[in-house]
């Protein structure tokens, strides 16, 4: 992920607000900031970002923005996918630097930062990421076993001399 997005420190001044007026270049940009791994929360929390409630309103009412912000979210799966790869090694170092004491906690929060990236992938893109994957019917639901026949050794009917 790139450099965080300046937060906004100060309530805008009259006629200097958010930009709230949808346009091309501003689509861009937001859908480029998720595509590099941001939330729509923290993209629209920066000064020069329209609310989010904005955004989900053009994401309704714009068709071509609404592809490219799913697109932006796909690409956003895979760039979690390549930070997850980074996390690991991260782990290791940030530990070894770590207070001895300090270390197992420092491991337990990239672990948590990694269960949680994990989660999100999964929910994204569920049959790439998912805890289920289908590697048999691609998807398709498989037949239903019909069992014609009761096997030998189980009595269809109740043996009452054992009561």
């Amino acid at each position: 992920m790139t450099d965080t997005p300046k937060v906004r420190k100060r309530a805008p001044r009259p006629g200097e607000g958010r930009p709230s007026t949808y346009s091309q270049e501003l689509a861009d940009k937001i859908c480029e900031q998720i595509s590099n791994g941001w939330s729509m929360r923290t993209i629209c929390s920066t000064e020069d970002m329209p609310a989010i409630s904005s955004v989900f309103k053009w994401l309704r009412e714009n068709e071509q923005f609404s592809l490219q912000y799913a697109r932006a979210t796909d690409e956003r799966t895979e760039t979690q996918q390549e930070l997850l790869l980074d996390m690991g090694d991260k782990a290791i170092e940030h530990a070894e630097e770590a207070d001895p004491k300090a270390a197992g906690a420092v491991v337990q929060a990239y672990k948590l930062k990694a269960d949680n990236l994990k989660w999100s992938m999964s929910k994204m893109k569920p049959k790439k990421y998912g805890d289920k994957i289908d590697v048999t019917s691609g998807g398709e639901k498989l037949p239903t076993p019909i069992l014609n026949a009761v096997p030998n050794n189980i009595s269809t009917t109740q043996d009452t001399e054992s009561l």
